[in-house]
């Protein structure tokens, strides 16, 4: 697995962007896609949190690792956000949240930060996600179903991420009709999944202030070097195979999937299992004969 750092721009033109990165689909950390002057540098903290929201109850998940072959991992405890918070706060922890958006929960917390759109009005800012977890906490390698492209701010804390483009899919094992892969990229066991051996990725350490954009398609996995929070905005896609992917992972491969699963149940993720290895081991021979 090889990993090269994703570049770094400041005060970049959307011209300059869409050329650059977004049309050719290539990571780039931006330093000011959320004006620094944005309300949520200041007003928000942990005990802000607490008084606006402390009382909601929230599903707490844990590490994803043991799942790989599921197509989501369940809750593990459930707890009011205060408690949460403390927790992450005073302890390095696998937990995190998933599914539980603050930001729709307390819709104007969106008035507290300002977009530097450098997508000519691609993003859609009515449509933010928030996420936290603790230090040592982690999100497995996936790619977002609605093939979107990506902008994810960090607030709180440090994050590394890793970025895969989609053709690179068989390579890691891609579950067929689902969106993650089967084998834990962060400690490879290259015996069994000898195709990770030729992943060609990049890697971003996201601190406060920073935004990633990830481009359509694009495998990401990301760790919690710190406890933190972040800030995500979504940009359709623009090409037409892009959209016709986003459409078909939506309508079609979801619900034949979950129909699937609640025909066979365990046979059917076995199915999934064996055909992913099998795919794999293809593209890892092709690519060996490629060195020979």
């Amino acid at each position: 697995m090889r990993l090269k750092p994703v570049q770094k721009a400041d005060n970049m033109h959307s011209k300059n962007f869409i050329n650059s990165y977004m049309k050719p689909n290539i990571p780039v950390i931006l330093n000011n896609f959320v004006d620094p002057k944005s309300p949520a540098f200041k007003k928000w903290d942990y005990n802000y949190f607490k008084k606006i929201a402390g009382n909601q109850e929230v599903n707490i998940y844990g590490s994803e690792l043991e799942s790989l072959d599921k197509v989501a991992s369940k809750p593990v405890d459930k707890t009011t956000f205060s408690e949460y918070l403390d927790l992450i706060d005073t302890t390095a922890t696998e937990r995190r949240l998933f599914l539980f958006n603050l930001l729709s929960l307390k819709p104007e917390l969106k008035n507290d930060i300002f977009y530097n759109d450098v997508t000519n009005g691609k993003i859609l800012k009515w449509l933010p996600f928030m996420f936290f977890g603790g230090q040592g906490s982690a999100t497995r390698n996936h790619i977002d179903i609605d093939m979107s492209h990506v902008f994810i701010t960090q607030f709180r804390g440090i994050k590394r991420i890793w970025l895969f483009p989609w053709e690179q899919s068989d390579l890691m094992y891609k579950l067929p009709y689902n969106f993650h892969s089967l084998p834990n990229i962060k400690d490879p066991d290259y015996r069994k999944y000898p195709a990770l051996l030729y992943l060609d990725g990049y890697e971003a350490v996201l601190h406060p202030g920073e935004t990633l954009y990830i481009p359509s398609g694009w495998w990401h996995y990301i760790q919690y070097e710190t406890e933190g929070y972040s800030v995500s905005v979504r940009a359709l896609p623009a090409s037409i195979l892009e959209k016709w992917r986003g459409f078909k992972n939506l309508v079609i491969i979801r619900n034949f999937d979950n129909i699937m699963r609640f025909l066979f149940k365990e046979k059917w993720f076995t199915y999934k299992i064996k055909t992913a290895e099998k795919r794999g081991h293809k593209m890892f021979k092709k690519q060996r004969s490629f060195q020979i």
